[in-house]
């Protein structure tokens, strides 16, 4: 799969057509994509033979995708040779990408037959023992982050949550929910926890209660874009999409009857926003691990790359060295000690991770070889 580099530019915004147009990339290939304003703006395309279309896909099921096309959803499968040339399963369509497709029975059906290059990704280390990516979401242009302020606000967890967008190269927005449940003074001090761990990206502050925050929500969510919503259960996430899309009936189940929240998403889905603005809903992630973000850190804590280049060694640990900026920064109260640690904490298990990825990927290429000798050797071998 290629991920193509952020701000790249963008070929085509779709019209305000239910009609189907044709777009060119810069070899003058064309393809025809749906125009629906509501599917958002395509990437560059590769060359379509005729009869293909261009595609997004708004759910995944398993084997099972949901694409949107002229202004509406129809299933799809991924074609066998598609299947056979995904090198891993973060190859596969997620929600958010932009597929080729070619349409069965005067459209009801579709097979797609490749992926479009990412302009962003949204993906993670797969839970558990697995080192490999876990694609989420592709092609966002704001990651709203949500955390409540009632019990669910956690400074290190949020890090967590900018080192995945930074690395994918999507805007983070910081959305504080629950603020009806605390005191201003409290609201004040979760804010400045935030802003003293580095933390320089937007922060709106909301009530699903009163509504509060919400307009100013609405204000940043621009037509033809993509937004995705980050946070744990019971945040307070299908709340807001609620409120956000008029609807009231997402696929939701119960969580607790504690105040953390009754509602949780139940899958990835990419809703239409009554204003051109496109939201993925996904469910809360409790894993949360680092594979492949060395960028991504780098990004996320800016602050401590500033504070070291002023130490006095190049190969700088910012341990026990003499000269060390960081640790200087630390002891004057420039730099908070718990950012710093979580910095170092996510630095070593995304190099453990990486490390480990590699010994599997090594592994796995000596087992093909050995397979593929086997194989040939048995070729040869004559029977007398």
């Amino acid at each position: 799969m290629t991920i193509s580099k952020p701000k790249q530019p963008l070929v085509h915004a779709l019209a305000n057509s239910d009609r189907t147009s044709n777009v060119s990339d810069e070899s003058g290939h064309t393809a025809s994509v749906a125009g629906d304003p509501r599917a958002g703006v395509i990437p560059p395309v590769k060359s379509c033979d005729p009869g293909e279309s261009i595609a997004r896909v708004t759910a995944v099921d398993r084997d099972q995708y949901l694409i949107r096309h002229a202004e509406r959803e129809v299933p799809a499968k991924l074609t066998g040779r598609a299947v056979y040339a995904s090198q891993s399963p973060a190859d596969m369509p997620c929600v958010g990408d932009w597929v080729r497709v070619k349409y069965h029975d005067s459209g009801t059906h579709a097979s797609i037959l490749d992926v479009l290059p990412r302009q962003s990704f949204l993906r993670r280390k797969r839970p558990g023992d697995d080192v490999e990516f876990q694609m989420i979401a592709a092609n966002i242009d704001v990651a709203f982050i949500v955390q409540s302020c009632h019990f669910d606000f956690n400074v290190r967890r949020l890090e967590r949550y900018l080192v995945m967008t930074n690395e994918g190269h999507i805007e983070p927005v910081v959305l504080l929910t629950k603020t009806d449940l605390i005191s201003p003074a409290v609201l004040e001090q979760l804010v400045s926890q935030i802003r003293n761990a580095g933390i320089g990206a937007k922060i709106i502050t909301l009530s699903n209660i009163s509504g509060m925050g919400v307009e100013q929500l609405r204000e940043l969510i621009q037509p033809g874009k993509t937004y995705c919503l980050l946070g744990s259960s019971g945040v307070g996430k299908t709340t807001l999409v609620n409120r956000l899309v008029g609807d009231s009936d997402l696929a939701t189940g119960a969580v607790s009857h504690s105040g953390e929240g009754r509602h949780t998403t139940t899958r990835r889905q990419l809703i239409v926003l009554e204003h051109g603005g496109l939201l993925i809903d996904m469910p809360g992630m409790r894993e949360l691990g680092m594979l492949g973000v060395s960028e991504g850190i780098d990004d996320s804590f800016a602050d401590i790359q500033v504070h070291s280049t002023n130490c006095r060694f190049a190969n700088c640990t910012h341990t026990s060295e003499p000269g060390c900026a960081i640790q200087s920064a630390i002891t004057q109260g420039e730099l908070d000690p718990a950012h710093f640690y979580n910095y170092l904490k996510l630095k070593n298990e995304s190099a453990f991770h990486d490390m480990s990825r590699l010994e599997k990927r090594k592994k796995d290429r000596a087992f093909g070889k050995l397979v593929r000798s086997v194989t040939k050797a048995k070729g040869k071998r004559k029977d007398y």
